[in-house]
């Protein structure tokens, strides 16, 4: 009989898996931001990862289209979702009838797009978006409260210094258009928003490839490098005496949403106004947001989003302004733990690993079980293996504690409770036990 050759193995590049101690950290850091967007009143949706071509693709074009996975089953043809917010579109659009306004919304969920893999970057990634969806208007309030939820959100996972930027897309568009570069406002946007990625030199070098004029590009560069506290800050732009109405509307929206975010909380220290904040995208038309973990700036934003004005013009006439924001969880989590700065409670799922010191584990099974009902995440160690083994094997899995039963405690109804992490043992009732797990787990 011929044998089969054996399939090597192997993942797809761009495609992330973990190991099973990492994918709990990974998960910790999922539950922990899904909690922080529940706590803000945000309601969970699950979109499908596949949607017909002519929906997802309704306002798609360029070097989004290139990236998007589209294949054909039957007659029918299909793409995969390459982000959270045109499945949400499309989701308000059609149940627009029985939603409440404003709807309020979080997702956490893998997205794909087929652009070449690098380090951090993958094909297949989760985001965790949130976005409040108005009917036909949306209070500046929203705005302000984005950034309160942001903060929550990174002091959940464990972070203190980090930075919030926001800017107005308005006062971008209105000063743009005040040097008579209107046309070229988009362009210019993308370019100055990778100005701490690629540095001021080349930042000149591609405004002038657009064949702006060297006056004009000294101008924009003193606008952009506008310092100070962000009073100072709004007092510089105030002194612009730029007539735009655009420019104009778009700095009593800053200096309101400044001026809210305060009082929902925020500490100053973690937010500022950085006029280079513009967001590569074209739908963001108001305020605009960054969030950069200032310990590790070489991670680069880690939080992104903004306020647009009709989310599902390409499905509906109904006018539906909405802001948001995205964590790009996957990238977030490869980067720190990378670094190994992941911050989480703990590395593993059990709590107490019950271990026999003979071949019969019967006695195991009700300790277990005891630990169980009382809320402890126990696991069992089933094979026959020597002792040395069985805490290797905890050890792995990062367990913290092993509850060991022998002839004396079997006898005793007592268990030998160890914490692995200090070598501390002592000899307690499964009573005692529960409860040192218990405060343990808290």
């Amino acid at each position: 009989m011929k044998t089969q050759s054996k399939v090597t193995p192997r993942t797809l590049s761009g495609f992330m898996e973990l190991q099973p101690t990492e994918q709990v950290m990974f998960n910790q850091m999922k539950e922990k931001i899904e909690k922080s967007y529940k706590r803000f009143g945000f309601l969970p949706l699950d979109t499908p990862v596949l949607e017909l071509s002519e929906v997802l693709l309704a306002k798609a074009g360029g070097e989004t289209e290139k990236q998007i996975y589209r294949f054909t089953k039957g007659d029918t043809d299909l793409a995969m979702r390459f982000d959270l917010t045109v499945p949400l579109a499309k989701y308000v659009a059609q149940n627009y009838g029985t939603l409440p306004f404003p709807f309020r919304r979080y997702q956490i969920g893998k997205v794909y797009r087929g652009e070449r893999p690098q380090k951090g970057r993958f094909r297949e990634f989760y985001q965790a978006d949130i976005d409040i969806i108005g009917d036909g208007e949306l209070s500046l309030l929203n705005d302000a409260e984005i950034p309160s939820i942001i903060y929550t959100t990174f002091k959940e996972l464990g972070f203190d210094n980090f930075t919030i930027r926001i800017n107005n897309r308005k006062i971008l568009n209105g000063f743009f258009e005040s040097l008579q570069l209107t046309d070229e406002s988009t362009n210019i946007m993308r370019v100055i928003d990778k100005l701490e990625k690629v540095g001021i030199d080349n930042v000149k070098a591609e405004l002038a490839a657009f064949g702006i004029a060297e006056d004009s590009i000294a101008k924009i560069l003193d606008f952009i490098s506008i310092t100070g506290n962000d009073d100072d800050k709004i007092i510089a732009l105030e002194k612009l005496d730029i007539t735009n109405t655009t420019f104009k509307s778009g700095l009593l929206e800053l200096k309101e949403v400044t001026k809210n975010i305060k009082l929902f909380g925020v500490p100053e220290s973690n937010f500022t106004i950085d006029l280079t904040i513009a967001r590569g995208l074209d739908y963001y038309t108001g305020t605009v947001y960054e969030t950069f973990l200032n310990d590790y700036k070489q991670i680069g934003s880690v939080c992104s989003g903004g306020r647009y004005d009709n989310l599902a013009e390409y499905y509906t006439d109904k006018p539906l302004p909405g802001v948001g924001i995205s964590i790009g969880l996957t990238r977030l989590f490869y980067q720190l733990n990378e670094l190994n700065s992941v911050k989480v409670d703990k590395q593993s799922i059990s709590d107490v690993l019950v271990i026999s010191m003979s071949d019969d584990i019967s006695a195991c099974l009700p300790v277990a079980s005891a630990f169980r009902n009382e809320g402890i995440n126990t696991e069992i160690y089933m094979n026959n293996k020597k002792l040395k083994a069985k805490f290797k094997y905890a050890d792995k899995l990062k367990i913290p504690y092993a509850a060991i039963l022998g002839e004396d405690e079997v006898k005793n109804g007592t268990v030998s409770l160890k914490n692995l992490l200090t070598g501390e043992q002592k000899n307690v009732s499964v009573f005692e036990a529960v409860q040192i797990l218990k405060n343990v787990k808290k």
